[in-house]
């Protein structure tokens, strides 16, 4: 693998930028060149919102995401916007809980998270991104889940360190689906 881009999109709010910043972090640990480039509307918490992240072997000349590898969609309007964009061969996870249409594109997999339910269901409100991210790391093989729980510990500032248990678990209990 040369070069993998994933793009994070759903309302603001979600943690998306937070789960670019995840996955960015550990393509740090493991050495690799990376880019994370957040885009979201003045409303912040509600508006639009995704996040670009490219992780790579080799010097990334750009950190837009045309065409990604990876999709993680949040929201229906989000899935709308990008599937048609998702490279040939690509994978999508949906949070099936929020995305309400039959997502289907031919040549790429999908995996319908209902991550909003279970985040709830095991006390773990607010941070259904983080179990989207274990399936990610489950369904690729961008980010080893040794490396993923590093880079968590290094992104969740101290001021929030309650939160940190959480997080992991969430990203463990994602692989398991």
């Amino acid at each position: 693998m040369s070069t993998t881009s994933i793009m994070f999109a759903g309302f603001g709010g979600q943690g998306l930028l937070f789960s670019g910043k995840v996955a960015a972090t550990a393509g740090l640990i493991d050495g690799r060149e990376v880019t994370w480039l957040p885009s979201y509307g003045p409303e912040m918490r509600g508006g639009t919102a995704n996040c670009s992240v490219r992780i790579s072997d080799l010097p990334i000349g750009s950190p837009l995401v045309w065409e990604p590898d990876i999709l993680v969609a949040m929201n229906t309007p989000s899935y709308a916007k990008f599937i048609g964009h998702v490279a040939p061969g690509g994978i999508v996870i949906t949070d099936s809980s929020l995305v309400k249409c039959d997502p289907h594109r031919d040549g790429v997999s999908i995996f319908e998270v209902d991550a909003t339910r279970i985040s709830g269901e095991e006390g773990l409100d607010g941070i259904s991104n983080m179990i989207l991210l274990g399936k990610l790391v489950k369904e690729s093989d961008v980010i080893s889940i040794e490396t993923m729980e590093r880079a968590v510990r290094k992104c969740v500032p101290k001021s929030k360190s309650r939160l940190l248990e959480g997080n992991i678990r969430a990203i463990r209990l994602g692989m398991t689906l």
